[in-house]
């Protein structure tokens, strides 16, 4: 959630750290800080409430000069937001600074004991029991305290750390927390995301549990629990510096929407032209004895999870199950013999979808991860043999857009695949599919010119305060995506609901001028899907249809806007759906006045539970 920066060199710290942080801001932006240790050899900190720029004034201000220091932009978990709150912490010296993403399960306790030899807080995050343990352990070695501290430490934590008695080296440690560190001319950095590393290496290592790294001007040192010496194979990130960057669109979440022709057809390519055996991690005779799917996710990726549960029951014909990897673990789940478990996360570091993929492995499950970050801890998890890339490119926008869609063409994708193994799909029915699916990105770049008309639409809809999702089938799995974008990003309340299922209660709070979301790309369910319209526009609502091109005589006399959308396979269809429903909450956040990229309370990648 929060936001780690670390630096080491010849350097100024203090514009490095900013820059770092500003790439990170997305992952929380209630409060940020840094601490800088100064030519004096003592550590300055500087901290701010509220957005990055408090902290840029501040600085400017009173600013702190050094070539070693370490930075925090904070997503709030213990603590309300507040100067006090703000990272980095202190010991009671002002001589060991922490910054910290996770949660210590068991500050309180820590913090009695520390209390009783002596250590005063001033904050009331969990974080500060970290500074004032070091400073309880610190035995002239920070490597040997920090060893010892996180035998102590019980939770999750990606850690950066300074100590005024060892001002040439950065410290850093992670467990359950994702940390990334890199080297470069005598330079070190760490991160908690790679976007914050673009502009200075490439080449990283990603800091696996339980594990320090010591940074100097001389390189990168990483020990195991025991003080070990570990070695790591170091990661090059194909990112080039542009594609994190906004390249000229108001917002990053407009830019990642633009991006999804190029993204969709990135993820697919090297899969379309290859024997499915060649890409996917099973062999043909165990998808032959495949009995059942579970795909699990958070959020946005879940909401792929239900369209891929949609594709690949159709195409394999093997029962799948979209579940919720928060709940999933704690129901005590059935895992049989021979049965798949996907993980789905667009960063490969969402907690509750790591803790349910551990679960699945330790009930002997075969596990496959989908994810869109290389050496990523998922993909590490499941092992890189199992784990399957989405190719969208780096997603800097906390609403998900161009994760969603990639996400689900690669569950078509393992559909197909499987659907061929198991002789469910002939070659001719897998070779008409694969053209539709090669055709996406150019379909996708013409559903994107709906752009002007949604933003019309937006100027009179976005003060209301109650919009209804609804859809049928496939649609009604993406109507659900498109009410948590309005959510996320305008915070207008929205509900989405299955078409059939209003009579079922929703229909009751339908009345006029009531603001009701079609989409209708489903030709099978195209009659039910009017009826339930009528239902709609006799209680008075407004209807804004998302619809295929070839459906459009029977849906446009019964709405009021309406929006259509190149004809494709129906399995794609709600593919291309999803780019107008996407603009459609982007523009409606727009027009409000919202902070489109940084929504309230949210933060990219939720790595606490």
């Amino acid at each position: 959630m929060c936001g780690i920066v670390g630096y080491i060199g010849s350097k100024n710290a203090s514009p490095i750290l900013m820059e770092g942080m500003e790439r990170l801001s997305y992952r929380g932006y209630d409060s940020a800080g840094v601490a800088v240790i100064g030519p004096d050899g003592k550590i300055g900190v500087r901290k701010a409430k509220g957005r990055l720029e408090n902290l840029a004034g501040l600085l400017k201000e009173s600013p702190v000069s050094g070539t070693i220091g370490i930075g925090h932009t904070r997503w709030a978990t213990h603590g309300e937001p507040s100067d006090l709150n703000a990272h980095p912490h202190t010991d009671v010296k002002g001589g060991i600074a922490v910054v910290h993403n996770g949660i210590i399960e068991n500050h309180a306790a820590l913090r009695r004991h520390l209390e009783q030899t002596g250590a005063k807080f001033v904050s009331q995050t969990d974080t500060e029991v970290i500074a004032h343990l070091l400073n309880w352990l610190y035995d002239g070695d920070m490597k040997r305290t920090l060893i010892r501290a996180m035998g102590m430490l019980e939770g999750s934590y990606a850690l950066g750390i300074l100590c005024d008695h060892e001002p040439g080296d950065l410290y850093c440690a992670r467990n359950d927390s994702p940390l990334v560190v890199g080297a470069r001319d005598g330079e070190g950095f760490i991160a908690s995301d790679i976007p914050a590393l673009l502009s200075h290496t490439r080449d990283v290592i990603f800091l696996q549990d339980k594990e320090i790294a010591v940074l100097n001007r001389q390189g990168i040192s990483v020990f195991d629990a025991y003080g070990n010496h570990c070695h790591h194979p170091v990661f090059h990130v194909d990112w080039d510096l542009t594609s994190a960057e906004k390249g000229g669109y108001a917002h990053y979440m407009l830019k990642e929407i633009h991006e999804q022709p190029e993204a969709a057809r990135k993820t697919a390519a090297p899969r379309l032209d290859v024997p499915e055996e060649n890409w996917l991690p099973i062999r043909p005779e165990e998808a032959k004895r495949l009995k059942k799917i579970t795909i699990v996710a958070c959020g946005t990726a879940y909401h792929a999870g239900i369209y891929g549960q949609y594709a690949i029951e159709k195409l394999a014909r093997i029962p799948v199950e979209a579940a919720i990897a928060s709940e999933y673990r704690y129901r005590d789940p059935i895992i049989g013999e021979d049965e798949l478990f996907i993980a789905v996360s667009q960063s490969g570091e969402t907690a509750d979808t790591l803790a349910a993929l551990r679960e699945a492995k330790r009930r002997g499950a075969h596990v496959i991860a989908l994810c869109n970050v290389v050496g990523s801890t998922i993909a590490r998890e499941a092992g890189e043999e199992n784990t399957l890339y989405t190719y969208a490119g780096p997603e800097i926008a906390v609403a998900s857009t161009k994760a969603y869609t990639t996400q689900a063409e690669l569950l078509l994708l393992i559909g197909m695949a499987l659907g061929k193994m198991r002789g469910h799909l002939t070659a001719e029915q897998a070779e008409a599919l694969a053209a539709e699916v090669r055709a996406l990105p150019e379909k996708m770049e013409t559903a994107l010119k709906t752009e002007p008309q949604l933003q019309r639409i937006a100027s009179t809809a976005s003060q209301k305060k109650h919009v209804f999702f609804v859809g049928r089938g496939m649609d009604y799995a993406l109507s659900m995506e498109a009410a948590l974008k309005l959510k996320e990003v305008s915070y207008i309340f929205s509900e989405a609901y299955a078409a059939g299922e209003l009579k079922h209660g929703p229909i009751a709070l339908l009345q006029e001028g009531r603001l009701v979301v079609a989409t209708i790309t489903q030709p099978q369910l195209i009659d039910k899907a009017m009826s339930n319209l009528k239902e709609v526009k006799a209680r008075g609502a407004r209807i804004l249809a998302i619809c295929r091109e070839s459906l459009r005589e029977k849906v446009e006399p019964e709405v009021d806007e309406l929006i259509l959308i190149p004809d494709a396979d129906e399995l794609l269809c709600p593919l291309l759906a999803a780019i107008p429903l996407q603009l459609f909450a982007y523009c409606m956040a727009v027009q409000r006045g919202c902070d489109v990229d940084k929504p309230r309370n949210l933060a990219k990648s939720v790595t606490v539970e």
